[in-house]
C-alpha cells in the first residue's frame, strides 16, 4: 500500500491527500502516482512519482541519466530516507491518528457554527479529508479575514498552488457555490500535532475577527 496523488496527465492534476489515503497499487490505473512527501509528514522537498512501465516520460533535466533517466542529478538521499520512514510511521499510526484529527476538525466545525450566524461548510460532510475544513462566511471577505488572523493562525483562501491566484476558485465555481459564499471561503487544515488548546484558540481568533468585521459593514 502507499499514500498519493495520481494523475491521468501530470499537467492534470486530481489531489488526494497522502495524509489519509491509502493507495492498493495493483488497483492503479493511472499513467503516473505522485507522491507529495510534506503531506505525510515526510521532509519538504522531497517527492516520489511512479510511472506505469509501458509509459514513457520525456525528461526535463538531462546529464548523468539518475533515476532511471527521468531527472538527472545527485539524490537527496537525507530526504528520501526521510521519505521511507515517514510511509512506515503513517501505516503504523495513520488509522488512530485520522480518528483522532477527524474529532478535531469537528470540533472546529461545531464551534464556528455555534458562534458565526450562517456559517457553510463547504462539500460533502460525510466523505471528504479529516485534516481539511473548508467553511464560507457570506457577505464577509476572506482577505478581511486573513488581515485580522494571518499572526496568530497559519490559515489560507485556498491551495498553496494557487496562492498567486486573484480569481475566484475555479472548484467552488463548479460546485455552483454563490459569488458571497465564494467570496467568504477559508481553508483550515489540522494535522496530527494539532491540539484541543489550540482548535479552540483558532475559534476564538475566527469569530473575534468575524464580529470586527460585522462592525464595518
Amino acid at each position: 500500500m502507499a499514500w498519493a496523488r495520481y494523475e491521468d496527465e501530470l499537467d492534470g492534476k486530481r489531489k488526494e491527500n497522502a495524509q489519509d489515503k491509502r493507495i492498493d497499487w495493483g488497483r492503479v490505473a493511472r499513467r503516473f502516482l505522485e507522491n507529495e512527501c510534506h503531506k505525510l509528514y515526510a521532509p519538504k522537498g522531497v517527492g516520489a512519482l511512479v510511472v506505469k512501465n509501458d509509459h514513457h516520460l520525456q525528461p526535463l533535466i538531462y546529464g548523468g541519466g539518475h533515476q532511471q533517466g527521468i531527472r538527472s542529478g545527485t539524490l537527496n538521499v537525507p530526504g528520501i530516507v526521510g521519505l521511507g520512514e515517514a510511509c512506515q510511521l503513517r501505516r503504523l499510526e495513520m488509522s488512530a491518528d485520522e480518528t483522532a484529527i477527524t474529532i478535531l476538525r469537528d470540533t472546529l466545525q461545531n464551534l464556528l457554527q455555534a458562534q458565526i450566524p450562517g456559517l457553510v461548510v463547504n462539500g460533502d460532510l460525510n466523505n471528504r479529508l479529516s485534516g481539511n475544513l473548508h467553511i464560507s462566511i457570506p457577505n464577509v471577505p476572506n482577505s478581511a479575514i486573513i488581515a485580522r488572523v494571518r499572526h496568530q493562525l497559519a490559515i489560507s483562501t485556498g491551495a498553496a498552488c494557487s496562492s498567486g491566484v486573484v480569481a475566484a476558485s475555479h472548484v467552488l465555481q463548479a460546485m455552483n457555490l454563490s459569488n458571497n459564499v465564494i467570496e467568504g471561503a477559508l481553508r483550515i487544515g489540522i494535522g496530527k500535532f494539532t491540539t484541543q488548546e489550540e482548535i479552540e484558540k483558532a475559534s476564538f481568533i475566527i469569530t473575534s475577527a468575524v464580529n470586527e468585521i460585522h462592525q464595518f459593514i
